[in-house]
């Protein structure tokens, strides 16, 4: 198959990159009885623990809709358990586990929401501080009075309340994503290089992303001099607001965004395979990206010649991070642990509560948005006492903060929304736990 088969705009750079973006798995699992222990127990007593998700893996996998699938469950601090099939190339290559790298894409966000929750602990960030105040050029920003419409001066109009932080961990600040928006506000991304997260190096028609900014200064200086696609704190409306916030930390840290990370979060955490580069000496773990296209997958990202060997632009705190189940699922412990892992604290318990709740302002609207109904963290959807999200290649994550539950699924496709695996997820987990609720009482 050529490349120029995409020419006709089946699929698309939005095509691409927005299914998973907001098709996070945060499962309503409010309702199920009984507790982790006994959930634990149950699953055990059966023989074979998640059986309808163990089902989906080997489906996807036999039937050849993806290379590879794992999947990866724990209850608390407990090491988790593995569900994994297929090879890291379409039916050749090393088989999947939980070591294999895979593109998170916007599975970041969360990440980026709670190195900004430690801020805000440490006392250098407030929930409800205004963003001019960290980044003065956003100080008198522009608003479209028609979404989407001409960004000329006849067609905007003032700010009525400041950008905050909270605005920004929620995407309510009424920024825009290239990925989302349409007509010439989204030129103009791509004209100033205001291109967060990459896909491919490959030529293919329709997917051409530009030239990117070369810094998160660059970045944020470049969204200050465009209108905002919303009031601030008037509806939630997807993005770049992580990717903004990656700005925010290195000017209230006073270090880059990227070795913030490191240093408060991965290291501490035990995230040894979390990137914005992979290093040349872990390629081989890295598995392909694939496009879904009439039915068949197309490589679009091959693992050993990888966009994501290149050196960024710069660290994108919405999609930039290319990691393992093992590594993410230590980032779940953590928060189950509010803030502890192997007993160590790496954050405080009340930033980890308050993260993983809904933080949406109160003037903020929902109704036929993708979280309609549903509360929004830092970073990620809340659904009851369930936090988490999903990413652009299929992948998705969630805690259970009740149940001290995690859960997360590892595939490379895109668009996400070529299978329903990845948005049909939680309510996945959630019949597993119901039946493991039925067989224990």
């Amino acid at each position: 198959m050529a490349y120029r088969d995409f020419a006709d705009g089946a699929l698309s750079r939005r095509g691409l990159l927005r299914g998973g973006a907001f098709l996070g798995a945060s499962a309503a699992l409010a309702g199920i009885p009984l507790g982790r222990q006994a959930l634990a127990q149950a699953g055990q007593d059966l023989g074979q623990t998640w059986p309808t998700i163990r089902a989906q893996v080997l489906d996807y996998v036999n039937s050849g809709k993806v290379a590879n699938m794992v999947a990866t469950f724990g209850w608390g601090q407990q090491d988790p358990e593995m569900i994994a099939a297929g090879t890291l190339e379409l039916e050749s290559g090393p088989a999947a586990n939980m070591d294999t790298l895979y593109r998170i894409y916007s599975m970041t966000k969360p990440i980026t929401g709670m190195a900004a929750m430690m801020l805000i602990e440490d006392g250098k960030l407030g929930l409800d501080q205004e963003l001019a105040t960290i980044l003065p050029a956003f100080a008198e920003m522009r608003v479209q009075k028609e979404y989407d419409g001409s960004i000329g001066a006849e067609n905007l109009e003032p700010a009525e309340r400041p950008i905050t932080i909270r605005q920004l961990l929620t995407h309510t600040a009424g920024l825009g994503y290239g990925i989302v928006q349409q007509g010439p506000i989204t030129t103009a991304y791509t004209e100033r290089g205001l291109i967060p997260g990459q896909v491919s190096r490959l030529p293919i028609p329709g997917f051409d992303r530009g030239e990117s900014v070369n810094s998160l200064e660059a970045f944020a200086d470049g969204l200050a001099g465009l209108p905002l696609v919303l009031q601030p704190g008037s509806k939630w409306s997807y993005s770049v607001g992580l990717d903004l916030m990656g700005r925010v930390i290195e000017v209230v840290s006073g270090m880059p965004f990227d070795r913030f990370l490191k240093e408060r979060l991965f290291d501490p955490i035990g995230m040894t395979s979390t990137y914005f580069q992979v290093p040349e000496s872990e390629k081989a773990r890295l598995a392909t990206n694939y496009a879904v296209f009439n039915g068949s997958l197309l490589p679009i990202d091959p693992g050993d010649s990888s966009i994501y060997l290149d050196t960024p632009p710069f660290p994108t705190g919405g999609a930039g991070l290319v990691s393992s189940p093992r590594d993410y699922d230590r980032f779940l412990r953590m928060l189950t642990g509010y803030g502890t892992i192997d007993g160590r604290r790496v954050m405080g318990e009340l930033a980890v509560r308050v993260g993983t709740s809904n933080i949406l302002p109160e003037t903020a609207q929902t109704e036929g948005t993708w979280v309609e109904g549903e509360g929004f963290g830092a970073g990620g959807r809340v659904v009851g006492s369930a936090y988490g999200w999903g990413g652009a290649a299929g992948t998705a994550a969630l805690v259970d903060m009740r149940l001290g539950l995690r859960a997360q699924l590892f595939t490379q496709y895109m668009p996400s929304e070529a299978y329903p695996i990845q948005s049909t997820f939680g309510e996945l987990v959630r019949q597993d736990l119901a039946a493991y609720a039925d067989t224990a009482q």
